[in-house]
């Protein structure tokens, strides 16, 4: 899996400076390069096929399993409730760290970009209310999402609304958009399955 931008919208006080946050920032990276489709594969190719129609395309839930793999071996939660320096609950993250100022949060968007809105509203008052020291959404690229299910949060929907993310005051603290994209383009892999929740595919 490639990155093709890092879009920072808050970098702000002594963390985004700090020794924690340059490791961190790299094992996410480093995590995200470990996509790959077929799995075992060493890289990500996806079957070009437009997700518009129904049961057409391909899914995205399992796009992020080896990322998630590679975090839970660094001792990232996985999936749990991230709590702050006051041992408060601060609701549910795909990945979450502990850190010095505070923990550090990810969030790999599987969802409709209606919940991509969401999860960047959500991470930007935790970073600039100090409650988190950094939040990481991951989306994927325009090119990458024509491949995938219809409507899935991408990063090109969410451009016209970064001068309002960075608009935000912040004292100290990071909220980084990654967005990522295949390597390859093939009809000889196999599409990604879509998984159901409810009545949602993904």
């Amino acid at each position: 899996m490639k990155i093709v931008h890092i879009e920072t919208i808050l970098s702000c006080g002594a963390y985004a400076k700090s020794a924690h946050w340059t490791e961190t920032r790299d094992a996410i990276h480093k995590a995200v390069r470990k996509c790959a489709w077929p799995p075992g594969s060493g890289s990500f190719t996806i079957y070009p096929q437009s997700g518009k129609k129904r049961g057409e395309g391909n899914g995205v839930v399992p796009i992020r399993s080896e990322f998630i793999k590679e975090l839970k071996k660094l001792e990232w939660t996985i999936e749990g409730k991230a709590k702050n320096l006051l041992n408060q609950q601060l609701g549910d993250f795909d990945a979450v760290l502990p850190g010095p100022e505070g923990p550090v949060v990810v969030e790999w968007e599987t969802g409709n970009i209606s919940s991509s809105h969401r999860s960047m509203n959500k991470l930007t008052m935790l970073v600039a209310d100090g409650i988190i020291a950094a939040g990481i959404l991951v989306v994927p690229s325009r090119k990458l999402y024509v491949y995938l299910t219809d409507r899935i949060g991408n990063y090109k929907e969410l451009e016209p609304y970064l001068k309002l993310w960075k608009s935000v005051p912040c004292k100290t603290g990071v909220l980084e958009i990654v967005v990522i994209e295949q390597d390859f383009e093939s009809k000889k892999v196999r599409k990604i399955p879509k998984t159901t929740a409810g009545r949602a595919k993904g």
